[in-house]
């Protein structure tokens, strides 16, 4: 049996809304995540990419942790995560062209 610590609200609340995410997954994404990022508050969201037993398909799983980094708080299928690097807020967009006719 695993050791998966837990917050009380995934215990009351994501386990009751998403019993389809596997616990495995739920462990495996925060060790070894392809994207991961602090929020501002200190917890720490990880993606990574994992397949959906319901249909075989393969889907990005967002585990958001305490800010140690093991207790896990929510974990949900992220529809709108793509796996592309990110643009810098720094970056400066180039113009567009308009056309004319």
């Amino acid at each position: 049996m695993s050791s998966l610590k837990t917050t009380r609200y995934f215990d009351e609340q994501v386990r009751h809304k998403r019993p389809y995410i596997e616990q495995a997954a739920i462990e495996a994404v925060p060790a070894a995540p392809i994207r991961r990022v602090v929020q501002p508050d200190g917890r720490v969201r990880s993606w990574g990419a994992v397949a959906d037993w319901r249909d075989g398909k393969t889907r990005f799983l967002r585990v958001v942790t305490l800010e140690d980094g093991e207790t896990v708080h929510n974990a949900f299928f992220d529809c709108d995560f793509e796996n592309r690097p990110r643009l810098s807020y720094t970056t400066t967009r180039r113009p567009t062209a308009s056309i004319s006719r």
